[in-house]
């Protein structure tokens, strides 16, 4: 009997070896809400480090790293997904809410500061943007309202901004304030890079958005100026990118091990000099990090706790559903 299986177990042997050989070895899935050509060289750095083959799953500028929330909510019972890679927070904090990321405190963890992180380490930020208002050169505030470029605030770092403002200053003042905002015939546009195009092409005098769409513009030459959004006490709004590991998974230690790279102060800093301009939020060493940056650096000192905002967030989304279905 034993000899007559000898064969088929050699035959099995042989398919699977020839089967790793066509596919390659087991890839860590990420799925990854930045911007791939942003993503992309970060991924193939931590595979040439480590040998850990990834395959990644992008988001659209459409949704909004919506697609990719919704998709882990929906996998939940049988994740897909190792790690997640996101541009924002928002959705990882519903995440987290509902049960789908892992607790992770390791070294990458321990190095970003507090504001930035989830104590319980299921999600930790790093390489920031931060919520700014956008000018051409030649006017000075005040802007008039009717030449000043908001995106809808339904989504993305806009709908935190609104969360923010809803979480520190109420919701009757955030509804008032959004209200004489329309009123007075603010433009409201379908995203960040259009109330960067609206500015920089001179359709609108000023607008909000994020730095990484600021310094888009500002490399194509455009005549734009930037300074950070601060609300009434001097707080401003910094977003970081956040990373978790999904529970579940079955590569828990090449999760780890991609997690504290992309936590590490290399990451951090090829993302600081790339053109997005992203902020490191852990320790670097100065003179590494370019100046531009460094001079933003400056603000996140100053920047809003975000760890806390989901409830502010579903009651103010709850409530602009309702305004824009008006």
């Amino acid at each position: 009997m034993t000899r007559r299986l000898l064969p088929l177990l050699l035959l099995a042997a042989l398919t699977g070896a020839w089967l790793y050989h066509r596919s390659g070895p087991p890839r860590l899935t990420v799925y990854c809400a930045h911007d791939s050509i942003y993503a992309e060289s970060i991924l193939r750095d931590f595979t040439r480090q480590t040998g850990i083959p990834v395959a990644a799953r992008y988001d659209t500028e459409a949704t909004k790293s919506l697609g990719l929330t919704e998709l882990l909510v929906r996998e939940k019972d049988a994740p897909r997904c190792d790690v997640f890679w996101n541009n924002e927070l928002l959705g990882t904090l519903d995440l987290q809410e509902k049960g789908i990321l892992a607790p992770y405190r390791g070294p990458g963890w321990q190095r970003i500061p507090a504001n930035f992180k989830d104590a319980d380490g299921h999600w930790t930020g790093f390489a920031a943007r931060m919520r700014v208002e956008i000018s051409q050169a030649q006017k000075a505030a005040p802007f008039d309202l009717a030449r000043f470029a908001i995106a809808k605030p339904l989504y993305g770092t806009t709908l935190t901004h609104y969360a923010v403002l809803w979480q520190r200053q109420g919701r009757e003042k955030t509804i008032a304030w959004h209200r004489d905002w329309r009123a007075r015939g603010v433009r409201e546009l379908r995203g960040n890079a259009a109330v960067k195009d609206a500015v920089a092409n001179g359709a609108c005098d000023a607008g909000f958005t994020d730095t990484d769409d600021f310094f888009q513009a500002k490399d194509a030459g455009q005549p734009v100026i930037m300074r950070p959004v601060q609300l009434d006490d001097g707080a401003t709004i910094c977003i970081p990118n956040t990373v978790a590991i999904i529970r579940g998974t079955r590569r828990e230690t090449d999760a780890r091990r991609f997690v504290d790279f992309l936590l590490s102060a290399e990451t951090e800093l090829a993302l600081a000099r790339s053109k997005s301009r992203q902020i490191p939020l852990g320790p670097v060493p100065e003179e590494q990090v370019p100046a531009e940056v460094r001079e933003l650096r400056g603000w996140t000192a100053d920047a809003v706790p975000l760890a806390n905002l989901l409830p502010a967030r579903n009651e103010c989304l709850a409530w602009l559903k309702a305004e824009y279905v008006q």
